[in-house]
């Protein structure tokens, strides 16, 4: 009498070249086998965070992304005297303006959470700002 064997389970048999699974133990969470390059919000994020200065929240780093706001060197600079002056006269939510864009800033937290440029500035109405500041 044979015993029946339940347990087998076959194998597979892999052909090609070799990948990593997450049942590899080499694999790793932040490994992909497909490399995607970085969207424009992850690279102005990078290098906003590099900054010296003001950071940007997330929704921020959004505006600024679809609205095509200059953030060069010289308007950060122009954006950090802003909130440095704002924070001189001891405002805590304060818009800035910088030639035909707005930012909205939480000076305590050195913090801009949304900017808004151009156009879309007409028909605005800033609410729960305690300052402005013209730059």
């Amino acid at each position: 009498m044979n015993p029946i064997h339940t347990n087998f389970r076959p194998q597979p048999v892999v052909t090609g070249k070799p990948s990593l699974s997450p049942k590899s133990p080499s694999f790793s969470t932040s490994q992909s086998v497909t490399q995607q390059s970085p969207s424009f919000a992850d690279v102005l994020h990078n290098q906003l965070s590099q900054n010296e200065g003001v950071s940007f929240s997330k929704h921020a780093v959004q505006r600024a992304a679809q609205r095509s706001i200059d953030l060069s060197q010289p308007n950060l600079d122009r954006l950090n005297e802003g909130v440095r002056l704002a924070g001189e006269k001891g405002l805590n939510d304060t818009l800035i303006l910088i030639d035909q864009t707005a930012f909205l800033v939480n000076v305590p937290n050195n913090k801009v959470i949304t900017a808004v440029n151009g156009g879309d500035l007409t028909g605005n109405v800033f609410t729960n700002i305690d300052g402005t500041v013209i730059i």
